[in-house]
């Protein structure tokens, strides 16, 4: 992962992977591809990579178009320097606070809510690569991701409310969901930072890893997931968001459908092709939907 944990990555690459490389056009958000990783890394290092002008609405933008690229299937986000995030930037929000800008501050939260969904929508596995400290938005960011790899220097916290804030980029709905509603109570409520071993035993990141094998930890878990067959873990992503939602008989119902959905697929028939033959699958088909049509999205026709 170029960059990443220990500095920002190259703003573009060369040749044919590194086409998205400098889509946003903005100095703060750094874009990579690279075959079928794309890596988005906050680029504001002096700041902690706190949000800013517009950081927001191009962060949004990238991941939406990452999200509509078959040829990425795995998204990595981290931040250049020693964090990831710290959140809004406390001065430019003082200015709005101050200068009752209250419409301008409305529409940062709603640019977090772009970002939470392209997130959350996006047909393929997003990992946080929690290099350093993650507050407030920035922490709800990386909760807003599939995977969290975390760095054994990195922190995560609710701090809104020592600044007089509220949570906001979908902490009310990815916090309790990962550590209970009364864990999750006391971390709003206290606003603390929580170190990385901590959140690991809670259930806030998946695991931690030493700082500096945080980079190749994060690139082999991406590589791995790259390997997959696209479909499955689409649909097994989409069946994650809607449980939350759901009965055990809409589940189901959605499982008849999400397998016959794969079983249609290229990727099913070179899988078990592969088990049969007792050989490394290849998979290379594109994501689809249970609804999608024969013969589209990498489905057998």
């Amino acid at each position: 992962m170029s960059g990443g944990a220990g500095g920002a990555p190259d703003a573009a690459g060369s040749g044919p992977d590194a086409t998205l490389a400098a889509m946003d056009g903005s100095e703060h958000i750094l874009v990579r591809v690279d075959g079928p990783i794309g890596r988005v890394t906050l680029n504001r290092p002096d700041k902690l990579n706190a949000f800013v002008g517009d950081m927001r609405d191009r962060i949004g933008e990238v991941l939406e178009r990452l999200g509509g690229d078959d040829a990425v299937r795995v998204v990595i986000i981290t931040g250049a320097g020693r964090a990831f995030c710290a959140g809004a930037d406390v001065g430019y929000m003082t200015d709005m606070v101050e200068g009752e800008r209250f419409e301008e501050a409305r529409a940062l939260v709603e640019a977090g809510r772009r970002v939470t969904m392209a997130i959350t929508r996006m047909p393929k596995p997003v990992i946080a690569a929690l290099n350093g400290p993650a507050a407030g938005g920035g922490a709800n960011l990386a909760l807003a991701c599939d995977l969290r790899i975390a760095s054994e220097r990195a922190s995560i916290g609710q701090t809104f409310n020592r600044i007089g804030l509220h949570p906001d980029w979908g902490g009310t709905w990815f916090l309790p969901r990962l550590v209970g509603p009364a864990r999750a109570a006391e971390l709003f409520f206290l606003a603390d930072m929580v170190d990385a071993a901590e959140a690991e035993r809670i259930g806030l990141v998946n695991r931690v890893v030493p700082h500096e094998r945080l980079e190749e930890e994060v690139e082999e878990l991406a590589e791995r997931l790259a390997a997959k067959p696209a479909l499955p873990i689409r649909l097994a992503k989409e069946a994650l968001r809607q449980t939350w939602g759901a009965d055990l008989d809409t589940m189901l119902d959605y499982e008849v459908r999400a397998q016959e959905a794969c079983f249609r697929s290229e990727d099913a028939l070179e899988g078990v092709r592969a088990f049969v033959e007792k050989r490394p699958p290849r998979f290379g088909g594109r994501p689809s939907g249970p609804d999608g049509e024969d013969g589209e999205d990498g489905s057998r026709a």
